[in-house]
C-alpha cells in the first residue's frame, strides 16, 4: 500500500473515528469543524483534538468526562493507522499512530513516488501568471532586487508542482523619466558599444547622467531661491547639492573617463531636463529615432539581466514591454474608459483617479481590509504634457495579463502596497471586480547588508553578480578545507552549486514580511539553517547508501522504534501537507523551514544510531530505507526552492 499523502491518511482516519463517535453519542449536536492539531511533543501522540472543550460549553459538562465517553465509543475495529487513543490535559483526545504500519506506509510511498513525492495536485488547476523581478533596464540587478526573483521563481515552482499551469512574466519598464535619462546619457556618448557586461555598463551611464542632471537642477533652483532670499529653501537646496556633489566625486573616482566625457557633453545643455522630457514624450509617440535609441539600450541591458538570472536558475516565459501597451493604444483605451466613469477629475491640469470614491460607492472597505478611518489617496494617471504615468500603464498591463490567466500574482516589494491597492480599486471601477479578486500582491521586505546602505540612483549598490561571485568563492574555500582530496574540477563544480544554493536559500527562508539580514556567516553556514547545511545532509544520505552498496532487501519497519526514527517518519509523512500549505498560502519559507528541520533530525539520527552496521540485518535494511526516504524528500524540497541536491560534497 502506498499513499501520496501518508499523514493525511492518518488524519482522515482520526477525524472519521472521532466524527462517528460524536454522531453516536450526541446525534443532535452539530460540530462545525473537527480540527486536529499536532501536539507540542510526541509524548501526547501525533494528533490531538480539543473538541471536548467546545462540546462542554454546549452540554454543560466537564471536557474530561466528555473526552472519556468519546474515547470509549470509538470503533477500534476500524483502526488501521491508529494504535491507541487517550484522554489528556483535562479534555484533550490524543491519537497515537501505529508506527509499525505508518513507517511502512510512509517509506514505501516515498520510494514509490520518488521525484513526485509530496507534490499533491490540486482539484482545481488554474492558469496563473507570476510576474516577478521586473527590474528597470537601467543598471545591474543588485542584491536588494535579488530577493524578488528568488521568491518569484519559488512561487512559480510551488504552483507548477501543485498542478497549475504557470507562466513566468517579466515586465520591461522602458517608459518614463528614468529610461529617458539613460537614453539621454547614452546618446550624448555617441551610443557606444558596451564595455564589459552590458547592464553594468549602462548602470554607469545612468548613474552618472542622473547625478549630473540632478546637480544641474539643484543649481538652477538654488539660483532662483537666492534671487528671492528664501533662506530656508537655500539651506535645504545647499544640503541636497552638497550630497550630490559627493556622489559626483565618488563616480568620478570610479569611472573617470566616462564621467568626464558625460560631464562635458551634458554641460552643453543649459537645462538637461528639457531634452530628457522631450525624449520621454517622443518615445511614447513612437518616434523612430528615439524608439531605436531606448530599445537598443534596454535590450542590451536585458541581455545582462538574462545572463545574471540564468546563472541563478531563473528563466521567463514572456518578456512584456511596457512601451507596447502605449503604442498599441491599450493605455489610451483604458484611460478613455476610466474617464467615462464618475471617478476621474482634473487637478492642476493632470488627470486624477478618485480611489476613495470607488471604495465608498462599491462598498470595498471590508473586502480590501481597509480601516474605516483610512482614506485611499487619489492616483495621478497623466502629466500635464499628455504623457502617461506608470499607474495607468499598470492597469492596462494587468488587464492584458488577465486575458491570458485566471489568477495573477505580482511579486512586488511591500513599499508598493498603496499602488497595488489602487490598482485593485481601479479594476473595480472598470467593472473587473473578478479580476481584482484574483490579483495577488505578493509583498516582501528589503534585503539589509549590515553597515551598507544601497541607493541605486546614486550608484551605491552591490550587484547580484558580485554576490554570486563572492558566494562561489567562499564556498570554494570551505569545500577545499573540508574535502582537500577532491580534484580541482570537483571543487569548482561543488562550490558553484553550493554558492548559488546558499544565496537562493538565504533570500527565501526568511518570512517575506521580515527583512533579510544578509551576512556571509549565516548564508554559508555548513552547520545549521542554510542551503550548504541541507545539501551536505543530502550528500551524507547518498554517501550512506553508496557505502551500503545494496538496496534494502528485507526492511522490517516495525524495528524502527527509536524516538528519533519516529520523529523523522512523521516529518517525512508531513511533507505533502507542508507543501500544500506553502503552495496554497504562497509561503515559500515553509519549504525552507521544513528542509532545515528534516536535515536537523537526520543529522541527529546519523550521529546517534548505526545504519549499515545495525543488527539484525532487517533493522539495517529498515534504516537504509529510512535514509533513502530522507534523501528523496530533501531533494524534492530543495528543488522547490531551485537548489541542486548534490550526491557528493
Amino acid at each position: 500500500m502506498v499513499s501520496e499523502n501518508p499523514f493525511a491518511e492518518f488524519r482522515s482516519e482520526c477525524e472519521n473515528s472521532l466524527g462517528d463517535a460524536v454522531k453516536k453519542l450526541f446525534p443532535d449536536i452539530r460540530i462545525e469543524r473537527l480540527s486536529l492539531d499536532k501536539p507540542p511533543t510526541s509524548e501526547f501522540g501525533q494528533l490531538a483534538s480539543s473538541m471536548c472543550f467546545e462540546l462542554a460549553k454546549k452540554l454543560g459538562k466537564k471536557p474530561s468526562t466528555l473526552a472519556e465517553r468519546l474515547v470509549k465509543t470509538l470503533d477500534k475495529s476500524k483502526f488501521s493507522l491508529i494504535k491507541h487513543v487517550v484522554v489528556a490535559g483535562g479534555g484533550y483526545i490524543n491519537f497515537h499512530v501505529d508506527f509499525a504500519k505508518f513507517s511502512a506506509l510512509t517509506i514505501d510511498s516515498i520510494r514509490h513516488f520518488d521525484m513526485e513525492y509530496g507534490f499533491v495536485k490540486t482539484d482545481k488547476p488554474l492558469k496563473v501568471i507570476v510576474e516577478h523581478t521586473s527590474v528597470n533596464p537601467l543598471h545591474p540587478i543588485h542584491v536588494g532586487h535579488a530577493r524578488n526573483p528568488m521568491l518569484g521563481d519559488t512561487i512559480a515552482r510551488l504552483l507548477e508542482s501543485r498542478g497549475h499551469s504557470v507562466c513566468r512574466h517579466y515586465y520591461v519598464d522602458d517608459v518614463g523619466g528614468q529610461s529617458a535619462v539613460l537614453a539621454y546619457g547614452y546618446e550624448k556618448l555617441g551610443m557606444p558599444k558596451p564595455d564589459g557586461k552590458p547592464d553594468h555598463f549602462f548602470g554607469k551611464i545612468y548613474t552618472a547622467t542622473s547625478c549630473l542632471t540632478e546637480i544641474n537642477r539643484l543649481k538652477r533652483q538654488l539660483e532662483r531661491a537666492k534671487t528671492v532670499s528664501a533662506t530656508e529653501e537655500i539651506n535645504k537646496l545647499t544640503r541636497e547639492l552638497d550630497d550630490w556633489m559627493s556622489v559626483a566625486a565618488e563616480l568620478k573616482d570610479k569611472y573617470p573617463r566616462l564621467f568626464e566625457e558625460l560631464l562635458e557633453k551634458v554641460s552643453e545643455d543649459e537645462n538637461p531636463e528639457i531634452p530628457i522630457n522631450e525624449l520621454n514624450r517622443a518615445y511614447e509617440a513612437e518616434d523612430a529615432h528615439v524608439k531605436q535609441l531606448i530599445r537598443e539600450a534596454s535590450e542590451l541591458c536585458l541581455q545582462g539581466f538574462k545572463e545574471t538570472l540564468s546563472r541563478a536558475g531563473v528563466f521567463y516565459d514572456s518578456w512584456d514591454w511596457e512601451s507596447e501597451l502605449v503604442w498599441n493604444n491599450r493605455v489610451q483605451e483604458i484611460l478613455e474608459k476610466l474617464k467615462r466613469t464618475p471617478y476621474i477629475f482634473t487637478l492642476d491640469g493632470v488627470s486624477e483617479f478618485d480611489a476613495e470614491k470607488v471604495v465608498q460607492k462599491c462598498s470595498l472597505r471590508r473586502k480590501l481590509g481597509l480601516r474605516e478611518s483610512y482614506e485611499v489617496p487619489s492616483l495621478t494617471l497623466m502629466r500635464s504634457d499628455g504623457t502617461t504615468l506608470y499607474p495607468i500603464r499598470d492597469i492596462a498591463y494587468t488587464l492584458w495579463k488577465f486575458e491570458r490567466a485566471e489568477k495573477v500574482i505580482n511579486v512586488v516589494g511591500m513599499e508598493q502596497k498603496l499602488p497595488q491597492l489602487q490598482l485593485k480599486i481601479a479594476l473595480h471601477a472598470l467593472g473587473y471586480g473578478n479580476f481584482a479578486d484574483n490579483l495577488i500582491h505578493f509583498a516582501y521586505n528589503h534585503v539589509n547588508l549590515p553597515g551598507y546602505r544601497m541607493e541605486g540612483r546614486r550608484g551605491r549598490y552591490i550587484t547580484f553578480d558580485a554576490v554570486m561571485d563572492e558566494a562561489v568563492k567562499r564556498a570554494y574555500e570551505e569545500v577545499s578545507k573540508r574535502s582537500p582530496q577532491l580534484s580541482e574540477e570537483e571543487k569548482q563544480k561543488i562550490s558553484n552549486f553550493v554558492g548559488m544554493g546558499a544565496v537562493r536559500y538565504a533570500l527565501v527562508e526568511v518570512d517575506p514580511s521580515k527583512p533579510v539580514v544578509f551576512t556571509w556567516d549565516r548564508v554559508l553556514n555548513f552547520e545549521t539553517n542554510s542551503a550548504p547545511y541541507i545539501q551536505y545532509s543530502h550528500a551524507r544520505g547518498c554517501s550512506i547508501l553508496r557505502k551500503a552498496a545494496k538496496k534494502p532487501e528485507k526492511p522490517a519497519y516495525e524495528l524502527l522504534k527509536e524516538k528519533l526514527e519516529h520523529e523523522i517518519i512523521v516529518t517525512l509523512a508531513s511533507f505533502p501537507e507542508n507543501f500544500i500549505e506553502a503552495a496554497e498560502l504562497l509561503k515559500p519559507s515553509l519549504i525552507a523551514d521544513f528542509a532545515n528541520s528534516l536535515a536537523d533530525k537526520f543529522n541527529t539520527f546519523y550521529n546517534a544510531l548505526p545504519v549499515i552496521k545495525a543488527k539484525p540485518q532487517e533493522l539495517s535494511d529498515a534504516r537504509l530505507g529510512l535514509v533513502d526516504a530522507v534523501r528523496i524528500v530533501l531533494r524534492n524540497a530543495l528543488s522547490l526552492i531551485g537548489i541542486f541536491a548534490p550526491e557528493r560534497m
